[in-house]
């Protein structure tokens, strides 16, 4: 029986004290005096337990998976707010929090760390706190945001030196990255039915056009929602890269990009697993996320992603393994490690 791992998992149900602890530091940037100590925050374990057990860990119970891969929340991270001692403060809250939910739930919960990105200060600033969640939390994989400003894409394509810095600490650790916007503050980009899926697609012609890889051969990323609109349109973008003379997409792109299969219905589940080769799919849910409710087609949540992996039709047995458990232990190495040095 193949291990249930969810790659794609927020923490969206911290305790209320995280929120009202975050509004207090907003509220701060125009007035220093309100400006909140990170100390003043006081989440017990108790409270972090009830927030998991009852939401979470039930759904993953209910559901048949077994280990998700744990961030803070996409939605909060919010790097357009403030500056980067902002964000700084605001991603070790957070990164923390999910640590000691792993601390908590070890068997259950595996820590990812958001970066204390800022919109035009230098990555580099965030590789301190990208190797304290490694070194000290066990990270086993960043989540990292393309477009900082919050839906206005200021920042230079993913293949720009620009994030060279955080590539090569990606490269040290074997780290991979999923590459995740967070809240638009653009109105013309709903932010989870527009401006995800808009990057994840983004993300993925920028790719195309550049030759990172060349540079650095082993780095991973992982493209959530399922590639946004890359399955849907293959051909479109295996003919761009053609009129622009890159190698064909298996060997151009597809050694280091990965989809997850937070895709919320049949057909689409259907179209990933038909377009893009197995070993680049990667399983999860992102429960409890962005679309919670009950798909009245089916009676079920739409967010429950196993049920459209194991109804499929064109997966084979071994085909499932290999996305619920093979290919995210070999894109998240300190994953397995993580694991085989557990079952020992």
């Amino acid at each position: 029986m193949s291990l249930i791992i969810d790659c794609h998992g927020h923490y969206t149900t911290a305790p209320k004290a995280l929120e009202a602890w975050r509004n207090q530091q907003i509220a701060g940037i125009k007035d220093p005096a309100a400006m909140p100590r990170a100390a003043d925050l006081k989440i017990s374990d108790d409270e972090l337990r009830e927030s998991i057990e009852t939401n979470q860990l039930r759904l993953m119970k209910e559901r048949g998976s077994d280990i998700t891969l744990f961030s803070p929340r996409a939605s909060f991270m919010a790097h357009h707010i403030g500056d980067f001692n902002v964000s700084s403060t605001w991603a070790a809250i957070c990164n923390e929090l999910c640590y000691r939910v792993s601390t908590l739930f070890p068997d259950n919960f595996v820590p990812v760390a958001m970066l204390p990105q800022s919109p035009g200060v230098d990555p580099k600033t965030c590789i301190p706190e990208l190797e304290k969640c490694v070194k000290e939390y066990g990270a086993v994989g960043i989540n990292l945001n393309p477009d900082p400003s919050g839906g206005h894409w200021t920042s230079p394509p993913l293949t720009d030196r620009h994030w060279y810095p955080i590539y090569e600490k990606m490269a040290e650790y074997d780290l991979p990255a999923m590459i995740h916007v967070s809240t638009s503050c653009n109105a013309c980009f709903h932010t989870t039915g527009a401006h995800y899926l808009n990057a994840d697609t983004t993300a993925f012609m920028q790719l195309i056009q550049g030759d990172l890889f060349k540079d650095f051969p082993t780095l991973k990323f992982l493209i959530p929602h399922g590639g946004g609109a890359v399955p849907y349109h293959w051909g479109r973008f295996r003919g761009l890269a053609q009129e622009m003379k890159k190698p064909l997409l298996d060997t151009h792109v597809m050694n280091n990009v990965f989809f997850d299969t937070c895709v919320y219905h049949q057909p689409g589940i259907d179209l990933l697993n038909t377009v893009i080769p197995v070993k680049n799919v990667l399983f999860a849910s992102e429960m409890i996320g962005a679309v919670r409710g009950i798909d009245p087609t089916t009676g079920n949540y739409y967010d429950d992603t196993k049920r459209y992996i194991e109804a499929s039709k064109i997966l084979s047995a071994e085909d499932k393994h290999q996305i619920y458990e093979g290919n995210v232990r070999r894109v998240f190495p300190r994953l397995d490690a993580r694991l085989k040095a557990r079952n020992k």
